[in-house]
């Protein structure tokens, strides 16, 4: 059978719970594999495993309950493995990138921001920004709405100044929250978003961070920002 691997830790980490379960149905009982000064968090894999909501659940929490009380190397839903032995030769192989990673990843959380526009806001920004673009809207709505030829050049003002405007603010959210972080790692890029940013944050920071998040909501009222944490973090284990 499969090995199911949820996180690495130092080999002294203390215990999680009895019993802690995790992924399957029924949920698969979580142990430890030790090597060296390395121990791997694991159970059997379940052979029809999916991305299902009590699955997803049943990770986080082994990473949650192992991550309140030291650091763990988060592995991300679905890591498996061919069997305990190839984990150990792994753990061994790999331990001094592992210490040093963990050294790193000590008493931290991720937060993720994503940020978008307000779309009513941002429309009102940009044209109290441009004034020929204000003009051009101004000249519109006095014409009635404008001809077809007036309003597709208007709109094509428009959305290259949004646009412009995306690229600034996703700026604009990385430099107002990185002070309160001890490291940045940018997500993948999206359509729905003008930023995606996964922020490294001390565990004795983290409502420092929030307040940071609170400020650039007020500062900034056209962003909409969703923020997800503290999560373990994933976005920071090589």
């Amino acid at each position: 059978m499969s090995t199911y691997v949820y996180g690495i830790a130092r080999g002294d980490h203390p215990p999680l719970p009895e019993p802690t379960n995790g992924v399957g149905e029924p949920p698969m009982p979580v142990r430890t594999l030790k090597t060296g000064e390395l121990t791997a968090l694991v159970s059997d894999a379940p052979e029809d495993l999916r991305p299902k909501r009590r699955d997803l659940l049943a990770h986080q929490t082994v990473l949650a309950e192992a991550g309140a009380v030291g650091a763990v190397l988060p592995m991300r839903f679905g890591s498996l493995s061919t069997d305990d032995e190839s984990v150990r030769t792994v753990l061994a192989e790999r331990e001094k990138h592992y210490l040093e990673r963990l050294d790193a990843l000590d008493h931290k959380v991720e937060y993720n921001i994503k940020a978008s526009h307000d779309e009513e806001a941002v429309l009102h920004q940009v044209l109290a920004d441009d004034a020929e673009l204000r003009s051009l809207n101004e000249a519109n709505r006095a014409a009635g709405g404008g001809t077809y030829e007036q309003k597709l050049r208007l709109g094509e003002r428009v959305v290259a100044a949004v646009q412009q405007r995306e690229k600034r603010d996703g700026e604009l959210v990385r430099r107002a929250l990185e002070g309160a972080a001890q490291d940045v790692s940018p997500g993948p890029e999206s359509s729905g978003w003008l930023a995606n940013v996964s922020f490294l944050v001390d565990r004795d920071r983290t409502a420092d961070f929030v307040e940071a998040v609170d400020a650039l909501r007020k500062e900034h009222p056209h962003l909409v920002l969703q923020v997800n944490g503290p999560l373990p973090p994933y976005s920071f284990v090589e």
